[in-house]
């Protein structure tokens, strides 16, 4: 079966009307691409990142457009013959609104199961001397005998492609010896919580404020064959949440990883200090090297003591340890 992919430029303040009318016209099932919406959207998100892709933003600038997808059979050419004469219509019944040029393109596309085409981008993935990031519908070959990390690749970060997550897992490698009680702020997919597990940790928790977070990662450590009894997940701000972070605290922790961006863990360094136990570590990373200075002033006054560091495409990881008295 061949495909037809229908593209419609337009403009930010036209694509509101556009998506109605295409949803007037029966078309239940299209993808929307906004700049306005994009700069939006990371404006009300500034704490959660300090880096955007150069492409992804090259990508978006100046875009407004919308996709959607037809069967390219006989009944097409009517289908793109009415869309266009209900685009016109609705150009005519809103002249104060700027819709640009409010145009539609045509490209065909083969037959494709879309569902799990996406899969192709992902790959088994070797880290440091022991792991093996592997989506968990591969079964690769796996000479050097590395630890597998089965995970279900989704819209939550940590797929462990990104350098911040790979420094992350090596560090793990230095600190897990087996038996370590550890705790990931930031959790998004659980690949640390479960990296530390699969290295021999006895517990691990997983935390992040995002309540989709909670559930992926709790599916991902299901798939590593890690039950409720070694891996806790769970969704809270502990910036926030005082009494959430008080009982996250209880007892300590070994290893406290927060992969996170600089804004977070400059604040999140003056109660770090609780989680750890006597002789813990704290790592932590998704620190962009221009900001390294700043989160070393944050982690100095917050009584912690750098014991390693790495970098990698520009961003940076600490070790760290509370210092003696």
């Amino acid at each position: 079966m061949q495909w037809l992919e229908l593209t419609i430029k337009t403009t930010s303040s036209g694509i509101d009307l556009v998506a109605a009318q295409l949803t007037a016209l029966g078309f239940d099932s299209f993808m929307i691409d906004d700049q306005q919406d994009f700069q939006e959207f990371l404006a009300e998100n500034t704490a959660y990142w300090d880096y955007v892709d150069d492409a992804l933003a090259q990508k978006m600038s100046g875009l407004s457009q919308i996709t959607l997808y037809l069967e390219d059979n006989a009944a097409a050419a009517e289908q793109i013959s009415v869309l266009r004469e209900q685009l016109a219509a609705l150009q005519a019944r809103c002249p104060r609104v700027d819709f640009g040029e409010l145009s539609v393109s045509l490209s065909n596309l083969p037959d494709e199961d879309w569902e799990n085409s996406w899969r192709k981008n992902y790959q088994p993935l070797p880290i440091g001397q022991r792991l093996l990031v592997v989506p968990y519908w591969l079964t690769p070959d796996n000479p050097e005998q590395r630890i597998p990390v089965l995970l279900d690749p989704g819209m939550i970060f940590g797929t462990g492609a990104h350098a911040s997550t790979q420094m992350c897992m090596v560090a793990l490698e230095h600190l897990i010896h087996g038996g370590e009680r550890v705790i990931d702020l930031g959790s998004g997919s659980g690949i640390l919580s479960i990296t530390a597990l699969l290295l021999g940790a006895a517990t691990a928790t997983g935390v992040d404020i995002d309540p989709k977070a909670e559930d992926i990662a709790r599916e991902n450590a299901a798939i590593n064959h890690l039950g409720g009894d070694r891996f806790t997940a769970g969704t809270c701000n502990v910036l926030t949440d005082a009494g959430a972070m008080q009982r996250l605290a209880q007892g300590g922790y070994d290893v406290v990883c927060a992969n996170i961006v600089a804004d977070v863990i400059i604040p999140l360094a003056a109660i770090v200090p609780q989680f750890l136990r006597k002789g813990g570590s704290f790592i932590c990373s998704g620190i962009l090297a221009t900001r390294a200075e700043e989160v070393k002033a944050a982690l100095y006054a917050a009584g912690l003591t750098i014991t390693g560091s790495d970098q990698m495409d520009g961003w940076c990881m600490f070790r760290l340890q509370k210092s003696e008295g």
